[in-house]
């Protein structure tokens, strides 16, 4: 297990570059999983991430995953039926899902049929009992579910999963799962991670690429004179926290 507040940051020159790196990173916490827990919980969400995951359906990881133990969750979601352009779901199925062979069962969407209220307090329900069923770690530190890998993306105001800037839901501390009614961005209705589970976690990582995020990806990390922390520089995993930037998003580090 990595050491708590370990945080690599690696800058590569392409995308397909990055790309490559993050399928290897991603592969290898699969084996490590699989052998340690017999399951391997991953989250994903939504943007140019499931694009970056390209690499995993193609040979040797197509064929050397063990898919069928994974089981994949949503740090984030649009409260539109699974078919919806907005949908996380739909671009992560067209992108990735469909294309490796895991089990239909373990793959947990939100109900799209529910309120953004009534699709948290679900969601949340199904975390519940994924815990007690050991598919998901608990962290004993925190109490909360401890995802093996979230994959993160990050908006260019700075925003992870759907805890914007200056939104009272980023100080949300007790809830798993929230909703969000009025999205700065949209789709208004969304349902989200709260902080203490995204940093329970035991390894996030997190992929930004295109200079139009420099900035955020400078507050994070660099030695910005901004005195407001932006939701991505509040990420801070149980275990490690590894950076994936691509150059542009690096410009200014």
């Amino acid at each position: 297990m990595a050491t708590k507040g370990e945080v690599k940051k690696e800058v590569f020159e392409s995308a397909e570059d990055l790309a490559v790196a993050l399928a290897k990173y991603t592969a290898q916490l699969s084996d490590k999983f699989c052998k340690e827990r017999g399951a391997f919980s991953v989250v994903l969400s939504g943007g140019s991430l499931i694009n970056s995951l390209r690499k995993l359906v193609e040979p040797p990881y197509i064929d050397s995953i063990e898919w069928s133990k994974w089981h994949i969750f949503w740090a984030d979601e649009r409260v539109v039926p699974k078919d919806h352009e907005d949908s996380n779901y739909k671009l992560a199925y067209d992108g990735f899902l469909s294309k490796v062979p895991l089990l239909p069962g373990n793959v947990y969407s939100i109900n799209d049929a529910l309120s953004a209220e009534g699709a948290a307090e679900d969601y949340e329900t199904c975390l519940r009992h994924l815990v007690k069923s050991n598919v998901v770690d608990i962290s004993a530190a925190s109490g909360f579910p401890k995802f093996d890998l979230q994959l993160l993306g990050m908006g260019p105001d700075g925003h992870v999963a759907s805890l914007f800037p200056g939104h009272p839901l980023v100080k949300e501390n007790e809830k798993w799962v929230t909703f969000i009614k009025d999205s700065p961005k949209p789709p208004p209705e969304r349902i989200t991670f709260t902080f203490p589970v995204i940093n329970s976690s035991a390894y996030i990582a997190l992929v930004v690429n295109g200079a139009n995020k420099a900035g955020a990806v400078q507050n994070a990390l660099g030695n910005s004179q901004n005195s407001e922390k932006l939701p991505v520089a509040m990420v801070s995993p149980e275990g490690e926290l590894a950076w994936f930037l691509d150059t542009a998003a690096a410009s200014k580090l």
